[in-house]
């Protein structure tokens, strides 16, 4: 190509480390040793696969992901002259054409080449990625990334043009768990994990805020005192780079690797690799030419805590009392079978097979291992119900609840429930207005039937302002799942609650995985209450029910009050969200006067407001009464049994549900 990377995909998205005011050092950030070790291991040994940084705000987690990359070593750029490493921010809403790249129109049009222009992803090649809030980025653009990422190429196939480039980068994403959790399978391709959180040492926070303000008040001449320890990690990183094809990973370190995988049960194969990668990468960061037993222990702590999580809701996490124990079991393991295949070694961990030319551990980053199929779109990371003794749920509860979608084509943030016009989704057809992307062929068969009456036989096209046409995408949004659970005395007995929260569960992972804002509301005594304010963590809802209290009477129509008044205020800070309510209960309204009459004329109002619902009917025994089944007729909502949530038939229950919600 005539033009460079840099000049194709140049913009406030790429940063080029030096020149201007001086970044913060590396070396002088205080107390996030584990998080600086992990990135030092990425730029070590690239195929380690990223570092996803999950923690609260204010950690330092911008800041220390900033100053690695100007650690990195300069490299040389597409006319031979060296340049600095380059840190590249990823917008969450970037489109893939953005990430990836695409055709160059401008020529493909203009001249009639076949030519792509690069995306950011080249931009990244030997620098930083960074991705900040990666939680709230399009599930498929993190798998591009990842893909990416562990390959350390980038492969093109779309509009007829096949390209491929090298996009060997550090992958970093940070994200607050508050503000929603990454799917299990996203969750697993990240190669390591770092949870940061502000100390509660006095000593070190006066330490961070000493250090700030010194910054603050000189930039260059703070960089300047930690110059020389950012130079002394930066010439490690690069010897480790040299050295790292030359470490050993020998058999006993191996078994000890495979065993510590085993004992923690993780699907797949990718922890091993990832964790063989890191021991690798961290052997040479240490300058040796032979993993250890401690290698093995780092690499564990930073690959495996997250590949722990069977559930959405599994808290993420390895104790030092669980890895000792699984470090015990692993070196026995290797002490087995070292005894039984008549080899003698020294103390575990220290091997004493020197290390051969064939066993080198860190190759250039292969691909990815073959994933295991992803549960698609109604199944959380292959999982199944809510495990035992969580929000009161049997173990045998909740396979996954119908699709329930808001009617109609919404613009709402970006999901996976209900049909959306949206920046990201896949093209649908081509439209007369070009601002949101152009449709090549749209835009071609407008202008082919003009050509000869502008004098075209041969050559370009002659392309006039009027033949543009857009590309209309259409994707899937996250809704406002508004669940108003009725607590009172008539649903207290002890199954009723286990089989109520069950179902609570069950829904409220339906709306993890698309991506819904969620909140909750209890109806018992005289009021309503909101347990839960709108939040994309659905895992501090899962938390909340696990006090829920029960008792006193039902006031219904207070409960569907307090819903349409979260949908107002809702409707105010994020007015494209649409919502949905979903109401548990047996309908049996006892809460002041007029009870049933009020619940429906609530009911009514909230149809008007054009408030998509579904009311589970939580009724039982030999005589029901139906309320819940008039209520549903007044929400103009899908009404559904609490068994067919519960029970074995829930797979029937999807497909004659899928068709979606009625909405005003």
């Amino acid at each position: 190509m005539s033009e460079s990377v840099a000049d194709v995909v140049a913009g406030p998205s790429i940063a080029a480390v030096g020149g201007g005011e001086a970044g913060f050092p590396f070396s002088a950030v205080v107390g996030q040793e584990q998080l600086q070790l992990a990135l030092i291991l990425c730029a070590v040994h690239p195929g380690i696969g990223g570092v996803l940084v999950r923690g609260e705000k204010g950690t330092a987690k911008s800041t220390v992901v900033r100053a690695l990359a100007q650690l990195l070593p300069p490299v040389a750029d597409e006319r031979g002259a060296e340049r600095p490493a380059r840190l590249v921010e990823l917008p969450v809403g970037a489109t893939e054409d953005r990430v990836v790249g695409s055709l160059d129109l401008q020529r493909v049009l203009r001249d009639g080449e076949q030519a792509f222009r690069p995306g950011l992803l080249a931009a990244a090649h030997h620098g930083v990625l960074y991705v900040d809030e990666v939680n709230l980025l399009h599930d498929h653009l993190v798998d591009v990334l990842l893909d990416a990422a562990a390959m350390g190429r980038v492969h093109i196939e779309r509009d007829g043009v096949s390209h491929s480039h090298p996009a060997r980068f550090v992958l970093v994403g940070t994200m607050n768990p508050e503000e929603g959790e990454l799917r299990p399978q996203l969750l697993d391709r990240f190669g390591l994990t770092v949870d940061v959180a502000a100390s509660r040492d006095v000593d070190v926070r006066m330490a961070v805020v000493r250090r700030r303000l010194d910054y603050e008040a000189d930039p260059n001449g703070f960089a300047t005192r930690y110059a020389e320890a950012d130079r002394e990690i930066a010439d490690r990183i690069l010897i480790a780079r040299d050295l790292v094809g030359e470490v050993a990973l020998d058999d006993v370190e191996l078994r000890r690797i495979a065993a510590l995988c085993a004992s923690f049960d993780v699907d797949g194969m990718r922890a091993d690799l990832v964790v063989a990668r890191t021991a690798t990468a961290h052997a040479a960061w240490r300058g040796s030419r032979c993993v250890t037993a401690d290698d093995v222990r780092i690499a564990a702590e930073l690959a495996l805590p997250h590949r722990r999580r069977r559930d959405p809701f599994d808290e993420p996490g390895i104790s030092e009392e669980q890895l000792e124990e699984a470090m015990q079991q692993a070196a026995e393991e290797a002490a087995r079978a070292e005894q039984d295949s008549g080899e003698s070694s020294g103390p575990a961990g220290e091997s004493e097979t020197p290390p051969s030319d064939d066993q080198g551990g860190a190759e250039g980053p292969d691909g990815p291992p073959e994933d295991d199929p992803d549960g698609g779109p109604d199944t959380p990371g292959g999982g199944g119900g809510a495990p035992e003794g969580r929000a009161g749920a049997p173990a045998n509860s909740v396979a996954r609840p119908p699709r329930w979608e808001v009617q109609g084509v919404g613009e709402g943030a970006p999901g996976r429930r209900s049909r959306a016009s949206t920046r990201h989704g896949r093209v649908v057809r081509a439209v007369p207005d070009a601002a949101a992307g152009l449709h090549l062929l749209g835009t071609v068969f407008a202008a082919a039937p003009h050509q000869r009456a502008r004098g075209r036989f041969a050559g370009p096209l002659a392309l006039e302002s009027e033949d543009l046409r857009g590309a209309y995408r259409e994707g899937r949004e996250g809704n406002l799942v508004i669940f108003v659970v009725d607590t009172s005395g008539s649903m207290a007995a002890r199954d009723r609650l286990s089989a109520v929260t069950g179902a609570i569960v069950a829904l409220l992972r339906d709306a993890y995985q698309r991506r819904d804002k969620v909140a909750v509301i209890t109806m018992r005594g005289s009021e309503a209450e909101l347990v839960l304010p709108p939040t994309s963590s659905v895992d501090i809802a899962v938390r909340r029910l696990a006090g829920l209290r029960t008792g006193g009477k039902t006031p219904l129509a207070r409960g569907l009050v307090e819903a349409r008044e979260v949908v107002r205020r809702e409707r105010v800070r994020d007015p494209q969200r649409r919502a949905m309510v979903v109401l548990l209960t047996d309908g049996r309204a006892t809460g002041g006067a007029d009870p049933v009459p009020r619940a429906r004329a609530a009911a009514r109002v909230l149809a008007r407001d054009g408030v998509a619902g579904v009311v589970v009917d939580c009724e039982r025994g030999m005589i029901r009464l139906g309320l819940a089944a008039d209520l549903a007729r007044e929400l103009r909502a899908t009404y559904i049994r609490l068994a067919e949530i519960t029970g074995d038939s829930v797979a029937g229950v999807v497909r004659s549900q899928v068709s979606g919600v009625r909405a005003a």
